[in-house]
């Protein structure tokens, strides 16, 4: 016997106000006797605060609970009945509606973080009494940003220039690079909307050691209040290279990255959390150190490598 459900909508992207409707296919060789059937839909916002992140935190883990968002019970089916055997298909639907949630809070968009999870599923139980076990199966749904609900107009994207020289960057260079002058320019977008790719171009006018890579690195910092105190976690989400090898100089390089769904989300700035962006533009140099560590975190200053790291308003139009 098995149980599985299927939403009416391929892509499972609702947006609040929305009527979410789907299925409950069951599969069965024999007929099966049930008590209810009840379909549970639940939105939380999951905190964690990971090893290593803040010093001791073992004493924070009580204080960081799931925000509950929304939690709804249907019943398809209040009273006792039989499944008979085949495929049988039960519907049900239910609204995303923000006066049915009991006023838990905002409907915040699906997003899959390192620390922060926020995460809305749909629950089918058929229960079968005491002396058995009930069958249950679990899928989660996309949640979307209603553009009625948003504070304010979103700010027009706009390109913000950069520059990359020795004066720029506060670690220790190469020597050749202390003694020698590079100088790269450029422009890129740092309001951007979620359906469109992050856009800009770079230049490099002047190295005097030679450019190994060029790459693009899209990052996330997750900020959770857990008592008195704020932690916050940058990760990288994605890494794109622009360019490999040595390239000509004041030749104009394209910079285009497409921001990947569920990994990103519209910027939040919630009381207990905050999830925003940066993106980070890593300039490696030819050198006999680089060839050492060729599996270096680009995040970590390095002799043989520069850097600019600009933040970045991601928002749902």
């Amino acid at each position: 016997m098995s149980i599985e459900l299927k939403l009416s909508r391929p892509s499972r992207v609702y947006r609040p106000g929305e009527s979410v409707e789907g299925k409950i296919i069951t599969t069965l060789t024999t007929p099966l006797s049930y008590h209810k059937i009840l379909v549970t839909v639940t939105g939380a916002v999951n905190l964690q605060v990971r090893g290593g992140v803040a010093g001791v935190i073992e004493s924070l883990y009580s204080a960081v609970k799931p925000l509950c968002i929304i939690k709804k019970s249907i019943e398809v089916a209040s009273s006792a009945g039989k499944l008979a055997p085949g495929r049988t298909e039960i519907p049900f639907s239910f609204s995303l509606s923000s006066q049915e949630n009991g006023n838990h809070g905002a409907f915040y968009e699906t997003f899959h973080g390192g620390n922060i999870s926020i995460q809305y599923l749909i629950t089918a139980d058929i229960m079968r009494g005491y002396l058995h076990k009930s069958l249950s199966a679990t899928l989660e749904f996309i949640v979307e940003s209603d553009k009625a609900s948003l504070a304010g107009p979103p700010v027009s994207p706009e390109s913000v220039r950069f520059y990359i020289t020795q004066d720029t960057q506060k670690h220790q260079l190469l020597p050749e690079l202390l003694t020698g002058r590079f100088r790269i320019t450029g422009k890129i977008l740092t309001e951007c909307s979620l359906m469109d790719p992050i856009r800009g171009e770079l230049v490099v006018e002047a190295s005097a050691v030679p450019i190994r890579s060029i790459d693009v690195q899209l990052l996330r910092i997750e900020s959770i209040l857990a008592g008195e105190r704020i932690i916050a976690d940058t990760s990288v989400i994605q890494t794109t290279q622009i360019a490999d090898g040595d390239v000509c100089k004041s030749l104009t390089l394209p910079i285009y990255v497409i921001l990947p769904r569920l990994l990103v989300c519209p910027t939040v700035r919630a009381g207990p959390f905050l999830i925003e962006f940066q993106i980070s533009i890593v300039i490696s140099f030819q050198s006999t150190l680089s060839r050492l560590y060729p599996k270096s975190d680009l995040r970590t200053p390095r002799p043989w490598s520069a850097m600019v790291t600009l933040p970045l308003r991601v928002f749902r139009t």
